[in-house]
Formats: C-alpha cells, structure tokens, sequence
C-alpha cells in the first residue's frame, strides 16, 4: 500500500481524538462543579431550554467526535487535511466551553451562554486548520492516476443480437456517513427542537440510498438507482448518447465532492476515486458513475449507439 493513505488518515483521525481526550479530562477535572443534568442547548438570549444528563452528555459527545473522525478518516484527501483539524477544533471548542458555561450552577437552568461563544470556537477552528495545513507536508502526494485509454471503445454486436450489463457499486463511507446522520436525526431532539432534526434527515436519506447503487447499460441506454429500490432512477437515454468511455475520476478535483454531482458541462454519481463510466450526450454534457468494468459497459452502450444511427440512417 502508498504511503500516502495510512499517513492521511491517522492524521485525520488524530485531530478529533485530542477533542476527545480534552472533553473527556475537562468532565473529569470539573465533575464535582458539575451539576446531574447539564444544559446543552441554549437560546438566542443564552439562557438554557434543554437538558441532558450528564451520562447522556458523554454518549453524545463521544458519539459525535468519534462519528465526525471516522467520516473525515475515510474521505479526507491530502489537500483537505486543514478541514479535518478546522472541524475537531470548532466541535471540540464548542464541547469545552458548553462545559464551561455550567460550571459551580446547582440548578442547569441558571446556566447562561451567549451565542458570542460561536466566535470563540471558530477562532479555535481558524486556529487549527493552519495546523492541519503544516501537517500537509508529512504526507507524500499520491501518484499520478493512470492516463485515460484513448478512443471510444465499442464491441461486437451481432445485427439481431441483444445485450446488457450491470453491476452494483457502493461506498462504505458514505454509506457509514449516512447512518451516521441518521443517527443525528435521532438524538438532534435531545439538544434542540425536533425540526432541527430535519437537517441530518435531509442529508442522511439521500446518502445512505447513494452508498450503493446498481448501474445498467442496454437498450434503453445508462440507468443509476440504488441497489435496494427500483426508484428513484437516473437515466440516460441511448438516443442521447454520442459515445462513452472509461477513465479516472478524482472527486474532489474534478467534483467537489461524493454523491450525486452536478458542475458546469457535467454531472454524475461519485462514489470514490478510480475507474468511472464517462458518457457524452449529444448536447455535449457529460454523465459520470464510477464503477468496476467501466470499459465493458462503455464498448456496449457505444454498439448499441451505433446501432441506432444505422438504424435511423436506414
């Protein structure tokens, strides 16, 4: 294996387990100053509305900072690093000064803290990305991916002969990601009012049903839709096709990003980096997936193409 990749992630993961550490030693350190049930969430005005034991305050905490780690271990590339650390600074900084705010209270609902208190755990963010940007340079930058095969390919298809291809393809971290909001959604009500909850939901469905997808060329042309449901669906047309192609995808440079993805002149399904079906429609855009054995579905749906040309010719 590169070196890159083992590297990466530990330093990814190392950020939240010092965020870790620290909300964990300032509970023990401040336990006896604690009161039973903490306020957790607070309103505009500071004054706390919502109350967590302190046992539940741990499970949460832990739950956060461990679930956060593990997506950015899993996703983070080198050039992301800072991110990482900007984002265990901020949710860490929080955590401590929420701590803070119910220190020597004996009833949690004479707690107070201000919304002042966001700046202060940003300038904490602003703090350690810099961190995680110097960090950068104890990472050897991946090798080159392999330079795309030229020309469309296309099989041999019989004039009468029918074909079709499919394979499912998935992506472990945002499947885990996905939960992992979901799981939000659940526990979001404990600190807030339950519309907040909405958020994680919002971001949890469609991630999870994105962890894994089937993808199909045949006569109807390329179809993406999750692997347990028959909808919802994309599809493009094979009339629309002007050809296709395997190559490499990089997410982040090309994309921005994991899951469905739309940038100018191009969208796609993004599960990972490496091999990806790339079909061009006729209006010159462009629909990527990344998948296993891209060329075989790209030498099919260019036959079947070509076939609808001769056909339409005729």
């Amino acid at each position: 294996m590169h070196p890159v990749a083992p590297r990466l992630r530990l330093l990814a993961a190392l950020p939240f387990l010092l965020a870790l550490a620290v909300d964990l030693l300032l509970f023990a350190l401040w336990r006896d100053r604690l009161p039973d049930r903490l306020a957790t969430h607070f309103g505009g005005d500071g004054r706390a509305d919502g109350f967590t034991a302190t046992g539940g305050y741990l499970a949460v905490s832990s739950g956060l900072l461990l679930s956060l780690g593990l997506a950015w271990t899993l996703l983070v590339r080198r050039r992301a690093l800072w991110g990482a650390w900007a984002t265990a600074g901020f949710i860490g900084a929080l955590l401590a000064l929420l701590l803070r705010g119910n220190l020597d209270v004996t009833d949690p609902a004479a707690a107070r803290l201000r919304l002042a208190v966001l700046t202060a755990a940003l300038g904490i963010a602003a703090l350690a990305a810099p961190a995680g940007l110097a960090l950068t340079r104890l990472v050897p930058r991946e090798p080159a991916p392999p330079a795309a095969a030229a020309g469309a390919p296309r099989l041999d298809l019989g004039a009468g002969e029918l074909a079709g291809w499919t394979r499912a393809t998935g992506s472990l971290p945002m499947t885990l990601l996905g939960c992992a909001f979901l799981l939000a959604a659940l526990v979001v009500p404990l600190f807030a009012p339950w519309p907040y909850a909405l958020i994680p939901l919002a971001i949890g469905v469609p991630g999870t049903a994105l962890g894994r997808v089937r993808v199909s060329a045949d006569r109807r042309g390329l179809t993406v839709r999750p692997a347990l449901v028959a909808r919802p669906r994309l599809r493009v047309p094979l009339d629309t096709i002007a050809d296709a192609r395997a190559r490499h995808v990089d997410p982040l440079t090309e994309f921005g990003g994991w899951g469905y993805r739309v940038r100018p002149g191009a969208s796609g399904v993004i599960l990972r980096s490496g091999p990806a079906l790339a079909v061009r429609r006729r209006d010159g855009r462009e629909f990527v997936v990344t998948v296993d054995d891209p060329e075989t579905a790209a030498g099919l749906l260019n036959a079947l193409a070509a076939r609808g040309d001769d056909t339409a010719r005729g």
